[in-house]
């Protein structure tokens, strides 16, 4: 196997608007690198790619391009491509989200990095030989928990005071696999790591940044000499609501050297790469309700300010309602790396859901990579649907009829098995259980 990996990094300035808010903010200084970190394994003249973007989530529709160069350039089939986001909160908009659209200029930045990233890192792996890859699946249940809390008047927390709030209404995932590539030497070239939390908080305030994931794979390089990247689990229902982001980056650090030390190496062939077409609706939703449900939380949670977040979300409700019931088209993605296995999911996926999938893959070492070649806003399991809050309000943010990820689960389980069942023999029912 000949891996190489490199990076590119996303200019920005002062003048981007910076997404992950319900409103509009500029900032005139940066902690941090932005960049497109990519991977490119090759085994047999089978190549595959993954690129990490520190950037929020972005579109199918903005990624056709960059995939289609890579593609007529460097000879990587787009279905062996898997591009995803680190879902920092803290760098130029990729989308139209709440109140504000995408950057059309820091878009066309990411595409080009993207493009970039994949060719250099290409390039690195022709030079290479004989590399090999080491695994661990780590843990770190500190940094983050479910943060849809149920509170005391029966909503699901969101923003503001939770004082009144009850208990969590679904799981936190801490797993965290570490994937190491070493040349046949033994030193880093690279290393991948996941976590199923939002990517939210800087150091230094209000600032550009690629968050704690981004911050502490910035400083495991520093010390590693090989470059590193986080690709995003199954978060929709998580978020770190107690650690300073310092600590956070200090624990993600830690968990991810604390895997390195026991990782190792593991089959790395073959080499395998599938997407495929996933269809979904626009919900149909009651206006008055979802006002209702809206005005109430912010007004009793929010305070000042609460109209205008309010007028938001009416606002994104009346640019839905003429596309109620319409069918979309997106993908999904499953990628084996040998004893691997990626499933590449287009939004923001609820744990719940990402645990559904681990569980039924006939792989043994699954990893859920979510916001991954496109995005389609929260995909919640039925009964996150059922209990309400903002990751199911209706907005650009949430779309998706109900029922929407539970599809999307047994869509990946088949994947999966499409990988797995031509070159390996089923998994018992034993191996499947996960301790």
């Amino acid at each position: 196997m000949k891996v190489g990996v490199a990076t590119a990094t996303l200019v920005a300035d002062k003048e981007m608007v910076i997404a992950g808010g319900i409103h509009p903010v500029f900032v005139n200084d940066q902690e941090g690198e932005l960049r497109a970190t990519a991977f490119v394994l090759e085994s047999h003249d089978l190549q595959v790619a993954i690129v990490s973007c520190d950037i929020l989530m972005i579109s199918q529709q903005d990624l056709a391009d960059p995939l289609r160069e890579i593609e007529d350039t460097y000879a990587i089939p787009s279905s062996h491509i898997l591009v995803t986001c680190t879902h920092t909160h803290h760098a130029p908009s990729t989308v139209k989200v709440h109140g504000y659209d995408k950057d059309q200029t820091f878009v066309k930045r990411v595409q080009r990095a993207i493009v970039e990233a994949v060719g250099k890192a290409q390039k690195n792996a022709r030079s290479s030989a004989d590399d090999r890859m080491m695994y661990w699946l780590g843990l770190e249940s500190s940094v983050g928990q479910n943060s849809r809390l149920l509170l005391s008047d029966g909503t699901i927390y969101w923003v503001g005071p939770r004082d009144d709030a009850i208990r969590p209404t679904g799981p936190f995932d801490g797993e965290l696999p570490v994937l190491t590539i070493a040349d046949e030497k033994g030193r880093l070239k690279g290393v991948l790591f996941s976590h199923a939390c939002h990517n939210i908080g800087t150091i230094k305030g209000a600032v550009r940044s690629p968050s704690f994931y981004g911050l502490a794979a910035q400083e495991l390089e520093s010390k590693l000499g090989a470059v590193a990247a986080y690709l995003p689990g199954a978060a929709g229902s998580s978020h770190n609501l107690s650690l300073p982001t310092q600590e956070a980056v200090h624990r993600i650090k830690s968990a991810v050297k604390d895997a390195l030390r026991r990782a190792p190496t593991i089959r790395s062939e073959p080499i395998q790469a599938v997407k495929k077409p996933f269809t979904y609706r626009i919900r149909h939703f009651n206006d008055d309700a979802e006002e209702e449900q809206v005005s109430y939380y912010c007004t009793k949670r929010i305070g000042k300010g609460a109209e205008k977040t309010i007028e938001v979300f009416r606002q994104m409700r009346q640019s839905l309602s003429s596309e109620q019931g319409k069918e979309r088209t997106t993908e999904l993605q499953a990628m084996r790396l040998g004893d691997i296995a990626l499933i590449a999911l287009p939004g923001e996926v609820f744990t719940i859901l990402g645990w559904e999938i681990k569980r039924r893959s006939p792989f043994r070492n699954t990893i859920v990579v979510s916001l991954a070649n496109d995005w389609i806003g929260y995909l919640p399991d039925e009964e996150g649907f059922d209990l309400g809050g903002y990751q199911v309000w209706t907005g650009f943010h949430s779309f998706v009829e109900k029922g929407t990820g539970e599809r999307m689960v047994a869509e990946a389980v088949r994947l999966l098995e499409e990988l797995a069942n031509p070159l390996t023999q089923p998994f018992s029912d034993n191996d499947r259980e996960r301790s």
